[in-house]
């Protein structure tokens, strides 16, 4: 399978996102960093569990034995879940695991393509799990078939200054921070990467391309999260989309620079 295959996804609302699969090799070599770094995690806490043979012989290795195992599979359970896909290793070689249907990854397909792990280990070193994915027309080892995972290459374009792309516009949604967190929350990396996009590039759309293109966005996003009226009345699709990517990539914004900008339009 090509490291460069893409991964196509169709919404409800007719939008198209693209997706470069992470091959093999990639995947491999982020999970010789976590194997890694699990390692050093265990290797300090059987220097300070074995101490506890002192009081009592055998109570040490008792609980190294099971501290090896809860962290071994916990370490990828928790950060894939907190890191949104990511590990250690992911995160350094900008990999992230997503829902192969687009959809939010949910905690239980997090558990289930982790506890598959010890069958794609078999006999040794993932040696059955890298023939499934080397194979597998998505990349994907049996833990991710089972829990309908793949693992994604995100882009290494440079992130722009929002605060100058942004800049000088006020954002009604951000006077619902409550709102806004939970729109950050629902909105996955591809969808944004995509209304960033639109921003972006708005320029080299034809007026009628450009006009359905942030109405599908705008129906889109406003699916996730709605937000009073007041919020978006009179608001064009393409200043809705304007704000959304203002919420989603510039989350530390402050609420009350928002509240003075709408105080000073009233």
């Amino acid at each position: 399978m090509s490291a460069r295959q893409q991964l196509h996804i169709r919404t409800p609302e007719g939008i198209v996102f693209s997706q470069t699969l992470a091959g093999p090799v990639a995947r491999a070599v982020a999970w010789i960093v976590d194997v890694l770094t699990i390692g050093a995690a265990i290797s300090l806490l059987q220097t300070i569990l074995m101490a506890f043979d002192a009081l009592s012989p055998g109570i040490g290795l008792t609980l190294f034995v099971l501290a090896y195992f809860i962290v071994s599979l916990g370490y990828f359970i928790f950060l894939e879940w907190r890191l949104r896909g990511q590990t250690l290793g992911k995160r350094l070689l900008r990999l992230r695991v997503v829902d192969a249907e687009g959809m939010r990854l949910q905690f239980n397909q997090i558990v289930i393509r982790n506890l598959l792990r010890f069958v794609d280990d078999l006999p040794l070193l993932y040696f059955l799990g890298g023939l499934v994915c080397w194979f597998n027309g998505r990349s994907q080892r049996l833990g991710d078939i089972a829990a309908n995972t793949v693992v994604i290459r995100l882009s290494q374009v440079g992130q722009p200054d929002l605060s100058q792309l942004l800049a000088g516009k006020f954002n009604s949604l951000r006077l619902y921070p409550h709102l806004a967190a939970r729109l950050r929350q629902q909105v996955g990396p591809a969808e944004a990467a995509v209304a960033l996009q639109a921003i972006m590039r708005r320029d080299e759309f034809n007026p009628v391309a450009r006009v359905l293109l942030f109405g599908e966005l705008a129906r889109h996003f406003a699916a996730k999260v709605e937000f009073p009226a007041d919020a978006t009345e009179g608001q064009a699709d393409e200043q809705y989309i304007r704000n959304v990517v203002d919420v989603v990539y510039r989350p530390r914004v402050e609420t009350g620079t928002a509240r003075a900008n709408a105080s000073m339009m009233s």
